[in-house]
């Protein structure tokens, strides 16, 4: 069982920059595909980055050039620094760990962008 716990979620103005971070409960978090994911009112739950064990990653379209997915996985963290955010920004980010077999979520942070 993986625990993940987010965190750096909460208003800013179109234009800003965030940062989210989510801590993972696991000895084996440099073996996991982390993503993050949101969730507009309204909108399905769609996959905004990833981040593989090697380090490769991949962006939603709408997210290339904004936002950056890295991680740290001496502290068992992965991040995402969004920048240039704009109310279409807005919504519930969910952490995700995957391995071959299962999927972990986080419990959401929300992110609000607005003047």
């Amino acid at each position: 069982q993986v625990q993940l716990v987010e965190s750096g979620g909460g208003l800013v103005q179109p234009g800003g920059s965030l940062k989210l971070s989510c801590v993972a409960s696991t000895s084996s978090f440099s073996f996991l595909t982390m993503g993050w994911y949101r969730q507009a009112p309204g909108k399905q739950r769609e996959l905004v980055a990833a981040i593989r064990s090697g380090g490769s990653t991949n962006y939603a379209d709408s997210v290339k050039g904004r936002f950056t997915i890295s991680r740290d996985n001496a502290k068992n963290t992965v991040y995402l620094q969004m920048n240039s955010l704009s109310p279409e920004d807005t919504a519930v980010y969910w952490c995700n760990a995957r391995t071959t077999y299962t999927s972990y979520w986080g419990q959401g942070t929300q992110v609000t962008v607005s003047s």
